[in-house]
Formats: structure tokens, C-alpha cells, sequence
């Protein structure tokens, strides 16, 4: 990848892992993960490690009886989200294919039009708004903004961004757990004139009870992300009146099932979810975008993760980018594989 700046981390690589499975009914399934270390505590050598031993346990089980799938999963070892995910992928990727549907059809939904925005990770102020202003030039409708170094600079960055682009263009902000609360407070105090759509995480999440004094104390919506791994973080931050809407990972829930129940419980309350990632290829991407389609309380895309700077494109069919609107074709399940040559020589190893 091109260098990825957020406020915990840079992205230099994109270490993922591919995950596939075959039944003897002759369907594979196929699912993709990201790891994302200062966020959920996995690495690629972790998710290859504990996917070992999850491969173990799958065989001679049923791949059609996923939340029972899932529930062993979770018996055999606690959290590590991001592994989990792939597997899930992968299993409702033969639950679809088994029904000949494509996977949004299989989860209930149908076709919708999802358009993302394009994310601008951390520099100088000047060359944020000029990336912008290429942004604008290109087609893109919504930005999502990377802060969380400096609150005065952030400040500097979004009053810049916004003379760059103009009053049309929607402007989203993401702290990735940044600031602490004074921070937080006076820098989207600030921010309020400048027409943002919300602000993802503006805390460390080990201040989430702080997220409902500061709720209370600024005019831009919250947006709950690294505090929000399950439907139970879910429940709780909606139970404390904590933020406006959820921002649902599958590297941070586990995959699809768990997804799909953290937009239940915010939709049963009224509250909006939006779908990211982190720096999945297009395979995973075209999952997310299944799953967006399938849910109606998925309502805002940030499924930009593969335009970040990735330099190679291993993905076989899926979905496609048509000026920042996503596209699907209508092959049964998830619809994408990835290039065997690209893989050749990854290390990989086969349970049977």
C-alpha cells in the first residue's frame, strides 16, 4: 500500500488472510480478513495461527448451521474477531451459493444504490485540502476526514478542507479514539460551522462514559466505532444515550451473523448504522457490500478500503466501483475469488 495515516497507526501493507473452505458437496466458500492490530489486537501471524485450529474444528461439521459454527468458534477461544470473520464469510458464502442466490438475496435483502465516500488519512493541513480538491475533481460526493494528532490542527485541517471543496460536498471526521475529552469537546465545539455529518470515535473507548456528557455538549452527531465490537456494546452505548449512530466492522464483530445483529439492535432504537472496514481486498469489500443491500438500517458506506493506496488488484470479478457507486453482479454467494497467481506463493496450509 501507498503509507495510510490515522491517529493510532500508518498503514504500510495490507497483511490480510484468505480463508477457503470445501464441502463435499463439492461448493467452496471463500472469506478474507484484515488485521488491524491497534484495534482489535490481531496480526496476520495470530488470525494464520488460530485459523489453523479453527480449520480443525470445522471438519465434518455442518457448514449450512453457521450460528452454531459460530457459537464453537467462540467456545474454542474468546474474541479474536478478525479470524472469525473470515470464516463466517466464507460459510455464508456456501449458504448462498447451496440456495443459487447471490449473498444479499440469501441474507433477505435486494438491490440498492451504495455509494461510499473516500477517506483522507492524516498530513499537513494544506495538503488534505489539496487532496480534497483532487477528491472533488474526481467525482467523490462524500469525504470522510482522518484527525486525531492535534486538535487545533484538526481544526485547521476541516476549515481548509471545507474552502477546498465548497458547501455541496459532505464532510465526514474520524478521531480513531484521538482525544481525550477536552480535546474532543473544544475541537468539535469548533467544527460545528463547517457543516459536518458526524464524527466517528472521537475518544478512546475506554472512555465511553464520557461519550454521553459529550453527546450532550456538541452540535455534530457521534458516531460510535472502536466502542462497538458486538450487539451487547451496542445495547449499552444506546441504553447511555452515548452516540447517534454505530459504524459496524465484520473484523471487529466476527463477520456477517454478528453484524447483522448489531444493526437489529440499533435499528429496534432508531439509530442508523454505517458499514466500513479496514484494509480488506475487494473480496471482502464485495461481502460488505452484500451485506449492505441486505439491511436497511445500513445507511451509510464507508467501503472505500480498497481505493487506500493498494497497489495491486488480486480480486476476480465482485464488486466494482462505478464513480464511487458499488455495483453487483448476480452470481450465487459473494460473487468474487481471488487471482491464483496473486497467491502462488503466500503461505498458506490445507486441513482435511
Amino acid at each position: 500500500m501507498e503509507p495510510f495515516v490515522i491517529a493510532t497507526e500508518t498503514c504500510y501493507s495490507a497483511d490480510n488472510i484468505l480463508v477457503r473452505i470445501h464441502t463435499d458437496q463439492g461448493i467452496s466458500g471463500i472469506g478474507e480478513c484484515s488485521p488491524f492490530p491497534m484495534l482489535v489486537g490481531e496480526t496476520q501471524d495470530t488470525c494464520f495461527y488460530v485459523g489453523k485450529k479453527i480449520a480443525s474444528q470445522l471438519l465434518n461439521s455442518d457448514p449450512l448451521e453457521i450460528e452454531k459454527r459460530m457459537k464453537e468458534m467462540d467456545a474454542y477461544i474468546a474474541f479474536n474477531s478478525t479470524i472469525k470473520s473470515a470464516f463466517d464469510m466464507a460459510l455464508h458464502d456456501i449458504a448462498a451459493k447451496e440456495k443459487g442466490l447471490p449473498l444479499y438475496a440469501y441474507l433477505g435483502g435486494k438491490k440498492k444504490i451504495i455509494q461510499t465516500d473516500l477517506t483522507i488519512g492524516i498530513n499537513t493541513p494544506e495538503k488534505m485540502a489539496d487532496t480534497a480538491s483532487n477528491f472533488v475533481r474526481d467525482g467523490v460526493k462524500i469525504i470522510k476526514v482522518k484527525l486525531g494528532k492535534n486538535g487545533k490542527e484538526d481544526i485547521e485541517r476541516i476549515r481548509l478542507i471545507r474552502e477546498a471543496v465548497g458547501p455541496s460536498i459532505q464532510l465526514r471526521i474520524d478521531a480513531n479514539q484521538g482525544w481525550d475529552y477536552p480535546t474532543a469537546l473544544a475541537t468539535l465545539q469548533a467544527l460545528e460551522s463547517y457543516d459536518i455529518s458526524f464524527c466517528e470515535q472521537p475518544m478512546h473507548h475506554q472512555l465511553d462514559h464520557l461519550l454521553p456528557e459529550l453527546k450532550k455538549s456538541v452540535g455534530i452527531p457521534i458516531m460510535a466505532d472502536e466502542s462497538v465490537f458486538d450487539h451487547h456494546d451496542a445495547a449499552r452505548l444506546i441504553k447511555a444515550d452515548a452516540c447517534t449512530y454505530i459504524n459496524i466492522k465484520l473484523a471487529k464483530s466476527g463477520g456477517i451473523l454478528e453484524a447483522i445483529r448489531i444493526a437489529d439492535t440499533a435499528a429496534k432504537h432508531g439509530m442508523p448504522c454505517m458499514l466500513g472496514g479496514m484494509v480488506e481486498s475487494r473480496l471482502a469489500l464485495t461481502a460488505k457490500v452484500h451485506l449492505a443491500m441486505a439491511h436497511d438500517n445500513i445507511r451509510f458506506y464507508d467501503l472505500d478500503t480498497c481505493l487506500l493506496g493498494h497497489l495491486t488488484d488480486p480480486v476476480l470479478d465482485g464488486a466494482r466501483y462505478n464513480n464511487y457507486f458499488l455495483e453487483l453482479d448476480e452470481k450465487p454467494g459473494i460473487g468474487a475469488d481471488i487471482d491464483p497467481a496473486f497467491i502462488k506463493d503466500s503461505e498458506s496450509i490445507t486441513i482435511q
